[in-house]
């Protein structure tokens, strides 16, 4: 069996943690192409902070960003992305299907925001863009 593909997830802890909830359960289904690595750290954002942060995403495969109504003031969202174009690649999931979700600021505007659904989901671990 091919091993699966190691995600770090970034997302807003202040306003959407059930979220990465969902990506937690559809992790664990059994035709699941990935696994979650680690994700985003609620700490603040000072000291060896972003060094934690830059360790766990140099570990895994693909960043996976939840972006949410408030995603754009996430400070340590935008933080990750930064470290995560160091060496890895990242894609933005739209969080919520009847809401605004908003991009991080330190995304590109070239960067796309997906729909989240399961076919999405693989395709983007898959590197499918």
């Amino acid at each position: 069996m091919a091993a699966k593909t190691k995600v770090f997830v970034s997302f807003d802890y202040d306003h959407d943690e059930t979220l990465k909830e969902f990506l937690v359960g559809q992790s664990k289904l059994k035709d699941s192409p990935f696994e979650l690595a680690d994700w985003s750290i609620k700490e603040a954002l000072s000291g060896n902070w972003k060094e934690k942060a830059r360790t766990r995403i140099k570990s895994v495969d693909v960043v996976a960003v939840i972006c949410g109504e408030h995603t754009d003031s996430a400070t340590g969202v935008s933080a990750e992305i930064t470290i995560a174009e160091e060496k890895v690649s990242y894609f933005l999931l739209a969080g919520y299907k009847d809401k605004t979700n908003k991009r991080p600021k330190a995304a590109k505007s070239t960067d796309k925001m997906y729909n989240w659904t399961w076919d999405n989901l693989k395709t983007l671990i898959g590197g499918g863009r």
